[in-house]
């Protein structure tokens, strides 16, 4: 019965304060609908200035096809190699594209003329990827062979087979939408009572630590199984991504996330004696746990050092196991070793978070 009263009094304090619902409401249904619109790592409006030095109808045919990509914005031909170097100086193109003299005659002769691709490095992801798509363009003209015979592979696209970077991002927003808010909430929390003064009209009761850091607990679990609710939805009726596999599966990694941050925040926020420390300790953990998780770039690409930490790191085991269920439509055999990874650090954080309250009755 003590925990149920508890309970309610962490709901009542939600309620009662005048951002907090509208935040929980407003912050998954704004991710959800914007951000996978602009977490799209696709490469597209490259901006490419090209130098025809040959000036003939093939090289004018060149021209053409790189107008006609989608992938490039054509900024117009300059005069000479010089001239549209200052416009990638100046900010103005990304790649610049110089046709040579005679490239129409070693073309009819069947030579490969050598055509210069600059590219501007300072972004070195839309460099790569722009002279990349450049030089298929390029390789295409001068050898349709080529081409013809890249033309005949055939490629079999077992997952995500319209290769939408939505159904990739998903997963990795609702971890992100877990992590900001069953961690920064629980975070301000006892830290908040702190500073209010209602925490030592606590200590001074007969509740357990077991029963107050539970009950603590309890109402932000409730708020990730909303959140992921929320998420599910806005991706099935905004783009029409369902999961591939089990929801329970999904509703299960989502609590043993929720459970992990959760009891980290209010670990947070036993050992912070004010709100803007508890915050900036969170969000200082909250980065390195983002970045070194995989969500953006390969774990694999890692130095051997950062790759040690995703062992430890919970949010790498989440966005693998749900990625596996959603994309793959993999079943429990497929995640078993992310569930039991983050089980166990997720039960270790809860027992720390107890251990760490220090309640002087």
């Amino acid at each position: 019965m003590t925990l149920k009263y508890l309970i309610q009094k962490e709901f009542l304090q939600i309620r009662r304060n005048a951002f907090l619902p509208r935040l929980i409401v407003a912050f998954p249904i704004v991710i959800m609908c914007v951000m996978p619109w602009v977490m799209n790592m696709e490469v597209k409006n490259i901006k490419v200035d090209v130098v025809d030095n040959d000036r003939s109808t093939l090289s004018q045919q060149l021209v053409h096809s790189i107008e006609a990509s989608n992938y490039f914005i054509f900024n117009g031909q300059k005069e000479s190699y010089q001239a549209a170097l200052g416009e990638i100086e100046k900010g103005h193109a990304d790649v610049v594209l110089v046709i040579p003299q005679r490239y129409s005659t070693d073309v009819a002769k069947g030579l490969q003329p050598q055509v210069l691709i600059a590219t501007n490095a300072v972004n070195g992801t839309k460099g790569a990827m722009g002279s990349a798509y450049l030089s298929q363009i390029v390789t295409a003209h001068v050898m349709p062979q080529a081409a013809a015979i890249q033309s005949q592979v055939s490629t079999l696209l077992l997952y995500n087979k319209n290769q939408n970077y939505k159904v990739f991002m998903i997963p990795a927003l609702l971890a992100i939408v877990m992590m900001l808010m069953t961690g920064f909430l629980p975070t301000l929390n006892i830290v908040g009572e702190k500073e209010a003064g209602t925490i030592e009209q606590i200590n001074v009761t007969p509740v357990s630590k077991w029963a107050f850091i539970l009950a603590k607990l309890i109402p932000y679990w409730i708020i990730a199984l909303f959140v992921v609710t929320v998420s599910l939805l806005l991706a099935w009726a905004l783009y029409g991504i369902t999961s591939a596999g089990s929801l329970g599966l999904i509703y299960l990694l989502a609590m043993l996330l929720a459970l992990f941050f959760s009891s980290f925040g209010l670990i947070v926020s036993n050992y912070s004696d004010n709100m803007q420390q508890a915050i900036f300790v969170m969000w200082f953990f909250v980065v390195i746990l983002l970045l070194l998780s995989g969500l953006f770039t390969p774990t694999r690409s890692m130095p051997s050092w950062a790759y040690a930490t995703t062992y430890v790191n919970p949010m790498h085991y989440f966005i693998d196991a749900i990625r596996t269920v959603m994309v793959r439509g993999g079943n429990f055999a497929s995640i078993a070793h992310q569930v039991l990874a983050l089980a166990a650090i997720a039960l270790g954080m809860g027992c720390w978070a107890v251990v760490s309250y220090k309640k002087n009755s």
